[in-house]
């Protein structure tokens, strides 16, 4: 990080809060989707080497949010958050409690109040978190049972989510206007290829050229890659004849891709919303062969990955621009 977040973190006994306050070097809406998707929320709110898995979620007053804590050895721990306000991109509460898979609540846990406040600054976003319980004894049983050191994890996870998924989509999308482009997979040789449709077209490398997969910090949940593998390119974009661009990346197996021709070239669409997004994934992946689902991936992007009911491959990549 470029520079220093707050993070405070206090403790009130004498009226039975904890209190967190956290910076994220993020814009808001980022941050406040980061709290209340589930896909966004499974990446970063439990401490490694824990999981978050959503069973299902319900972001609205009177909604709730059933999800289990899973443990490196598959064992689970059930929660259920009961949302009760919602003020969109600014605040939310929820009555937190330990549960079973169904969600009906175990009362031999405490059960806890979040209420969550989203403030925008010019460059960060603050959460204010105030989280209460109905007695002392709740609050330390909490903190006995390493709330602190865990929640504190957690949002590290998230700060780590939320830079490199802001970094790149601040680089890689410079406006909304919706466009179509070609995007090829290449096994290592993304580089050599591109070179030579330059020379061919007199083509223009054009948004960040060539990057190379070493050049971004990866999400810690991958598998470490080889000196060798961080020199390939994991996106490379060349605008060549009639301003029409030419997108690609390598396919190392090292990180299970495995690439073979008939995968290597895909129609990539850039809708101008999430919902159009949506929309068009219903319609061309019925009856085809789903890749990647449509899901927010780590780089910023809402991407998905199919083959049509015709065998034609597509993929769909929903970015918003930042202002």
């Amino acid at each position: 990080m470029n520079k220093t977040l707050l993070m405070n973190f206090v403790v009130d006994k004498e009226n039975n809060t904890i209190k967190v306050e956290r910076e994220f070097d993020a814009p808001l809406d980022m941050v406040w989707a980061a709290w209340t998707e589930s896909d966004l929320l499974d990446q970063w709110w439990a401490p490694k080497p824990w999981q978050t898995r959503t069973k299902t979620m319900d972001f609205r007053e009177g909604g709730h949010w059933l999800y289990a804590m899973v443990g490196p050895e598959g064992e689970e721990h059930w929660c259920k958050a009961d949302y009760k306000s919602i003020k969109p991109l600014n605040s939310f509460s929820a009555l937190d409690a330990f549960c079973d898979e169904n969600g009906n609540v175990d009362n031999s846990h405490p059960r806890s109040l979040w209420k969550n406040r989203f403030t925008k600054t010019d460059d960060t976003t603050t959460v204010n978190i105030t989280i209460s319980y109905d007695k002392l004894s709740d609050l330390e049983k909490i903190i006995e049972m390493g709330f602190k050191e865990g929640f504190t994890a957690g949002l590290e996870n998230l700060d780590h989510y939320l830079s490199t998924q802001f970094r790149l989509r601040k680089e890689n999308k410079i406006n909304n206007k919706p466009r179509v482009t070609s995007y090829l997979n290449f096994p290592g040789k993304t580089e050599e290829a591109f070179l030579f449709y330059k020379e061919v077209f007199n083509g223009e490398f054009t948004g960040v050229g060539l990057r190379r997969f070493g050049d971004i910090e990866m999400p810690a949940d991958m598998p470490p890659m080889s000196n060798e593998d961080k020199k390939l390119i994991i996106h490379a974009e060349l605008t060549i004849m009639g301003g029409h661009v030419l997108m690609a990346t390598d396919s190392p197996e090292s990180m299970g891709f495995k690439m073979i021709h008939g995968n290597n070239m895909h129609i990539n669409v850039e809708p101008e919303s999430r919902e159009e997004t949506e929309r068009l994934f219903k319609a061309l992946s019925e009856g085809g062969k789903i890749e990647m689902p449509l899901a927010d991936m780590f780089w910023g992007a809402y991407f998905a990955a199919f083959r049509d009911k015709y065998g034609i491959n597509w993929m769909l990549h929903y970015q918003k621009a930042e202002s």
